[in-house]
This record gives structure tokens, C-alpha cells and sequence, in this order.
């Protein structure tokens, strides 16, 4: 009896810690990203944050999105790349606006030619079609060509795998490059950190959330028996967690002499 009573206790529990569980899957993913927003508004400063790191969520998730098509995996994990994606989207918007409103040139970059008179007299004529200087690329000046181009990503990449839908090797290639890419999400935070031999303008408080994130998400993987590409890339994503860290400890005991910065463009290309 008494075992009865406990049973009728523990399955409305499991399923309570269930939930909880998948809401922590679902929003757990953006939270690290609050401080590193607010931090930007505040300061109204965004070079310490790499906006690469919103192409390669982009790219991952709507990677996984169509690997979910393919191979259907857990709910909470799909609608987890939904919310991923227009997190990184608002973070590109306050960026962008703030970048633009920081520079002192008046040039501009976009993604696609436009018909705007403004900016036929404020910029030199623009290429005809579309602006892929590598030097350029990710690093337009308006808000909505960087929408263009996740549209242009998404148009292509939804096509190729609706023509390659029904082959076995396509699918679970397209969820290893899914989870490989969203295993990078910090290198161009590392990378941008490594340049300039500084983490000022990183939240460490994202940081520590990506760390702890990412550690519950691969316990998550590993318990629930998600795809082996999911385990993989979790377990990748808190090494690059660690050596971040461990940057923000180095760089903060070892500081090096800055560099100038009012016209310097490795500022404006971690952007």
C-alpha cells in the first residue's frame, strides 16, 4: 500500500520535472544572451561582442530545423532552434543600430543593392546585385539585409533538402553539420578575444552561462537519448566554454597594451 501511495506521488513529479526540464531546454539556450544585451544597450558599445557568433546559431539552427524534417526528434529541441533564432535576430537588430550610430564614415554596406535616394548621395554607387566582399560580409549596416540573407540561407538550404529529403546519408549529414556548427558558436568569441588579446566588452556573465548551459544541455542529450550528434556537439561546445574562460583569466592577470582603436578595422571586422 504504502508503495502504491508513493508511486501515485512520483508520477505526477516526473512528469512536473519533465516539463520543467523542457521549458529549461526551450529558453534555457537565450538566457546567456540577456546580460550581454543589456550590457550592450547600456553602454551603447558593441565591440566586445562578436556578431559571428549570431551566424553561426543562425546557420545551426535553421540547420537543425530541417534535420528535425528528416529525422523527427524531441518537441522541446525544435522549438528551442525557433527561439534560438529570433533571439539572434534581436541581437543583430541592437548591434547593427549601434554600430551604425557609433561610425564615423558615412559608408555603407548592405547584403543587396537598394533604390534608397539617401543613400545614392551619401555612398558612392553600389555593385549592381550583391555585395559578397569577404571583407564586408556579415557586417552590413542595416538590419534587414542581414534578414535577406538568413531568408537566402533558408531558401536555398530548405530546397536542397527537400530534393535530397528522402536519403538516409543526406539527413544525418545534414544533422552532423547542424550540431558542428552550433559546436563553434564560441570560436568567433575566442577568436576575436585571441586578436585582441583583451575580453573587454564580453559578458562573462554569458560566458558562465554558456558553461552551465551547455553542460546541463549535454546531460540532457546523454539521459534522453537524443542523436548522437547532439551529445557531440554539447560536449565540444563546453571545451570552447572552458577556453574562453580561461582567456578572461589570462587576459585579466596578463593584460596587454591596447591597441588604438578610434580607426583600427580588426575593430569593426569582429563585428
Amino acid at each position: 500500500m504504502e508503495a502504491e501511495g508513493l508511486g501515485w506521488l512520483l508520477v505526477p513529479l516526473h512528469q512536473l520535472v519533465s516539463w520543467v526540464a523542457a521549458g529549461a531546454m526551450v529558453f534555457g539556450g537565450v538566457v546567456p544572451y540577456i546580460p550581454q544585451y543589456r550590457d550592450i544597450r547600456r553602454t551603447q558599445n558593441a565591440d566586445g561582442f562578436s556578431t559571428h557568433v549570431c551566424l553561426v546559431l543562425l546557420v545551426a539552427n535553421i540547420l537543425r530545423i530541417l534535420f528535425w524534417f528528416g529525422r523527427h526528434f524531441e518537441s522541446p529541441l525544435l522549438w528551442q532552434s525557433i527561439v534560438m533564432i529570433l533571439t539572434m535576430l534581436l541581437m543583430l537588430k541592437l548591434c547593427t543600430e549601434v554600430r551604425v550610430a557609433n561610425e564615423l564614415n558615412i559608408k555603407r554596406r548592405s547584403f543587396a543593392a537598394t533604390d534608397s535616394k539617401d543613400e545614392e548621395l551619401r555612398v558612392p554607387p553600389r555593385r549592381p546585385y550583391l555585395d559578397f566582399d569577404p571583407h564586408h560580409f556579415w557586417h552590413w549596416s542595416s538590419f534587414a539585409d542581414y534578414v535577406q540573407c538568413v531568408l537566402a540561407f533558408t531558401g536555398v538550404a530548405g530546397y536542397i533538402t527537400y530534393l535530397s529529403i528522402d536519403s538516409a546519408l543526406f539527413v544525418e549529414t545534414l544533422g552532423f553539420l547542424a550540431v558542428l556548427t552550433e559546436a563553434m558558436l564560441g570560436v568567433p568569441q575566442l577568436y576575436r578575444n585571441y586578436c585582441h588579446r583583451s575580453t573587454e566588452g564580453m559578458s562573462l556573465k554569458m560566458v558562465l552561462m554558456w558553461t552551465s548551459g551547455d553542460t546541463f544541455k549535454t546531460a540532457y542529450f546523454l539521459l534522453n537519448g537524443a542523436p548522437l550528434q547532439f551529445s557531440v556537439c554539447g560536449l565540444l561546445q563546453v571545451m570552447v566554454d572552458l577556453v574562453i574562460l580561461g582567456q578572461a583569466y589570462a587576459f585579466a592577470h596578463h593584460p596587454q597594451k591596447p591597441a588604438a582603436h578610434a580607426v583600427h578595422p580588426a575593430s569593426t571586422k569582429a563585428l
